[in-house]
């Protein structure tokens, strides 16, 4: 089938599967907007992509790091209907919002082999029954601790404030931290607490707000109680995926919570005193948010046919190995969770991969971002010292701003 496609240039294809007329007609240099590689393990692959194809080659654009930023620059060029970027690196969670909208184009199904990836990772590529990104990594987060220090990692919240509580009265050192500033790592990090507690934000298809005041009660709650006393460090407010990391590997942390990604730079920082488990959740092991990233097609691409057969190259099997190896990224493919040689070099993958599989997707929303955005400044207030709103009264008024928005929507 891709034969097919590859040899007639400028046609339109019809798929069932991925749901209506898609345009892969086009063919020439394409651009690859993502956010910047901290790794440096991405040009190299573009490399390999450009030596094969001369005239079909491969610009990286380099958008910010925080993915707040990464939207708000894509989102910029969508609405203008600019043909700058070709092949998109989105955030899982912009998936409906960019197909809503008309920014990116249906794929054919058949064209990717989705069944040999993990299966909470398709659902994020998928929106009104039609594949709309291919998954290219995914991530789930995880509990990072010292192993010098902790005997046998939390699997609740209850022991988790116990041993941070412990060590930071004999070591000096503080307990822990997540990314807690009032941005997207913050709706994170309460959606992880909140789905733990067993509460969830929304209906499954996004069109209904399920969220449960009493079990966000008990997720501020969390949070709030780590604050006042102390195991929860002040600065955390301030914290972003960054931050958090440099904190920990640096030794100001017992615990902190973290997206994969940071393993590497701890590893090498920390050797053995260094593991890695679950999230804990109130009555055991928690529930991650699910995160990671899926590549689309601009609508307004001038090469759509050079742009799907990339898509198709850079999350190949070969490459998604080297996402891994080279990049510290969890790949889609779920046979590479299960190699002895790679868990050898990465032993957190068995527990990466539960993560991921017991993980939940964000809020599924054309108006995610605004959604996020009354999340992350519901909590905000309810965390701000010393004069934090009630966690009752911040978790019926986040409900109510929720319920506006899907109503308007």
């Amino acid at each position: 089938m891709l034969a097919v496609l590859l040899t007639a240039s400028g046609c339109a294809t019809t798929s069932e599967e991925g749901g209506g007329e898609t345009d892969t007609g086009g063919t020439g240099p394409i651009t690859f907007a993502t956010g910047r590689d901290t790794t440096a393990y991405l040009q190299p692959l573009l490399d390999r992509w450009n030596q094969a194809h001369p005239a079909e080659k491969v610009t990286l654009l380099e958008l910010p790091e925080a993915a707040d930023e990464q939207r708000a620059q894509m989102v910029a060029n969508l609405q203008a209907q600019s043909n700058r970027y070709d092949v998109l690196g989105l955030d899982v969670v912009w998936t409906a919002e960019f197909a809503e909208n008309g920014w990116i184009i249906p794929l054919e199904r058949g064209l990717f082999p989705l069944d040999r990836f993990l299966p909470p990772v398709v659902e994020t590529a998928i929106y009104k029954d039609k594949l709309w990104a291919v998954p290219y990594t995914s991530n789930a987060g995880l509990l990072y601790y010292r192993t010098d220090l902790v005997k046998k990692p939390p699997r609740t919240w209850a022991e988790l404030r116990e041993q941070s509580r412990e060590i930071r009265k004999k070591h000096d050192i503080e307990g822990y931290a997540g990314q807690f500033l009032a941005y997207e790592g913050l709706t994170v990090n309460f959606s992880e607490a909140v789905q733990s507690a067993g509460g969830q934000i929304l209906s499954r298809d996004g069109t209904e707000v399920t969220f449960d005041p009493a079990k966000g009660e008990i997720a501020l709650d969390f949070l709030l109680q780590g604050l006042r006393e102390g195991w929860i460090p002040k600065a955390s407010l301030n914290y972003k995926e960054e931050e958090s990391r440099l904190a920990f590997q640096e030794g100001e942390l017992a615990f902190a919570r973290n997206w994969p990604h940071a393993y590497g730079p701890a590893k090498a920082k920390l050797g053995d005193k260094l593991g890695v488990t679950r999230l804990p959740g109130p009555n055991g092991p928690g529930s991650s948010t699910l995160g990671g990233a899926n590549l689309a097609i601009s609508a307004f691409s001038k090469h759509q046919q050079t742009a799907q057969e990339f898509i198709r190259y850079f999350t190949s099997l070969e490459n998604e190995r080297r996402v891994l190896t080279e990049g510290s990224f969890p790949p889609v493919w779920t046979e590479l969770y299960d190699d002895p040689d790679l868990i050898k070099r990465f032993p957190y993958l068995p527990v990466l991969k539960e993560s991921i599989l017991a993980a939940k997707p964000r809020p599924v929303s054309a108006n995610y971002n605004q959604l996020s955005l009354v999340i992350a400044s519901s909590v905000s207030k309810a965390l701000s010292i010393p004069t934090p709103e009630s966690a009752d009264d911040v978790a019926v008024s986040m409900k109510s701003e929720l319920e506006e928005i899907i109503r308007t929507q």
